[in-house]
């Protein structure tokens, strides 16, 4: 052999083990890039952590902060606001009574008709309006006008079927969701706007009030009989379908809950006792929060960067809004690990770009290949070619997200219940306890509903879990504020 052909061969050979050690240099680089990512859902999944006995120190926390919020105002993070709704539906009720129901950048219009005992709901109709975006910014005047408007025509459109008694207003309930200091079951002052609204001149106003001046310039004869939130109509709803309804949640983009209270048992109420003894509380619970609450630095983040740092926590970890967010800020940091390549897909650094909806569908994935997961990381991410692998872990991610809210979620019932004196069963009693229960985060995110339930019933026990049960109530707050008109009408002296 020659030297040119020792020399080519020795070459070669360099070159070949060479490229070799690149390509173990590169499986290694890589294996050790996915080892850091897989270290970054340990550790998440670590600070997740919702063991039964720190669940029970959260649901302790929660009757405590309860019996501060009732003691005084301002004396807990929990409102626990007193609603002045001191009488729920019978299923009594009867007659034509309507709703309005203002929760954001649209309303909807209710009618029902109510037929008394046995007759329940014997018709309804609705009508959903958009409010245009130069009504939520200028004048007080012209939202109210644009709304009172809308419901004179539906008004002008009943049907024969649907006949007030004559010589009587009609009777309306108003599902008011903002910020609210009730003076009395038909009046509130609104504390601050939310959710796009912001017209300066109604802070401080009655809203009641700025919505009957409304209905007169239409010259719409209606009277406001019940002012509520959306939790209270819910369980107003839930009351008038089921006599054992003592409590509402809603588990939605936000978070809130409703529960009935002996009106004894409310230090900071001065007025006379109503007659039934009883009063609806508002908790305001997303606001919530305990050094028992497991959080990690990614909802610390979340807060920091919210439109209101150090408020609403508990609704940060449990409800709809955030569960797709503080998945994706997981996703991010995985990423920067080189999870999904060298460089961080630039879609995947937008806030709120992978809603709670989206993070449901890849948990709720059982395709063989978890094409779901795959499809939106592509359309959304704009990722694409990820691996089986890569994509299983996603699920994990989704999985240990929904998990944690929906087991403090559980918590945060245990807690009413501990109030109510409902989490155990007393000798000799048949006591029954239902929750009604509203929201799209608990009626479509099986996994988390499952979740909830199940923990719900290893907190309580399978014997006090039989006398407890969650009820599906859909659309609640708008029928419910109805019923609350009904509940709360003027006339109901007169039949009596």
């Amino acid at each position: 052999m020659g030297k040119v052909t020792v020399c080519v061969a020795v070459v070669c050979g360099v070159a070949v083990a060479v490229a070799a050690v690149v390509v173990i240099h590169r499986k290694m680089k890589k294996s050790g890039k996915w080892v850091k990512a897989m270290e970054i859902v340990k550790e998440f999944e670590e600070s997740c952590r919702t063991p039964i006995s720190k669940l029970k120190q959260v649901a302790d926390a929660m009757t405590v902060e309860m019996h501060a919020g009732l003691a005084s105002e301002g004396g807990s993070k929990l409102k626990m606001l007193i609603t002045y709704v001191d009488s729920l539906p019978t299923g009594n009720e009867k007659g034509l009574f309507y709703a309005l129901d203002l929760g954001g950048t649209n309303f909807r219009v209710l009618r029902v008709l109510l037929g008394g005992k046995d007759g329940g709901i014997l018709k309804q109709q609705f009508k959903e309006v958009s409010i245009p975006p130069n009504k939520m910014t200028g004048s007080s005047a012209a939202l109210f006008d644009y709304i009172a408007a809308e419901l004179a025509k539906f008004v002008a459109q009943e049907e024969d079927d649907f006949k007030p008694t004559s010589g009587r207003p009609r009777e309306l309930g108003f599902t008011f969701s903002f910020p609210v200091m009730q003076t009395s079951i038909a009046s509130g002052t609104l504390l601050r706007w939310t959710k796009g609204f912001s017209i300066d001149e109604t802070v401080g106003q009655d809203v009641v009030a700025e919505l009957t001046k409304a209905l007169e310039r239409q010259g719409l004869e209606m009277r406001v009989s019940a002012l509520v939130n959306d939790t209270v109509g819910t369980l107003a709803g839930g009351k008038y379908a089921n006599n054992d309804v003592v409590a509402s949640v809603i588990l939605g983009t936000g978070s809130n809950a409703a529960y009935v209270e002996r009106a004894q048992a409310i230090p900071k109420w001065h007025g006379l006792l109503p007659k039934s003894g009883e009063m609806v509380i508002n908790m305001e619970w997303g606001n919530f929060r305990s050094s028992h609450l497991p959080l990690t630095e990614y909802d610390q983040a979340l807060d920091a960067e919210s439109l209101n740092p150090g408020e609403q926590i508990y609704e940060k970890v449990i409800s709809g809004m955030y569960l797709g967010e503080i998945f994706r800020r997981v996703l991010c940091k995985m990423a920067e690990e080189a999870f999904f390549g060298d460089i961080v897909p630039p879609k995947l650094k937008e806030p709120f770009i992978l809603g709670t909806p989206v993070m449901s569908a890849m948990h709720h994935d059982t395709s063989p290949d978890l094409k779901v997961v795959a499809n939106n990381l592509k359309d959304i991410l704009e990722i694409s070619n990820t691996s089986l692998k890569m994509r299983k872990v996603i699920v994990k991610l989704c999985d240990i997200v929904a998990t944690r809210g929906a087991r403090l979620s559980a918590a945060g019932l245990l807690g009413i219940l501990k109030k109510m004196g409902r989490d155990t069963i007393k000798e000799g009693e048949k006591q029954k306890t239902v929750i009604a229960m509203d929201g799209g985060l608990y009626e479509h995110y099986e996994e988390y509903r499952n979740s909830l339930e199940n923990c719900l019933k290893e907190l309580l026990g399978e014997e006090v879990f039989k006398t407890i049960k969650i009820k599906q109530s859909n659309d609640g707050s708008g029928i419910g504020a109805a019923l609350l008109a009904a509940s709360h009408s003027q006339y109901l002296e007169d039949e009596s």
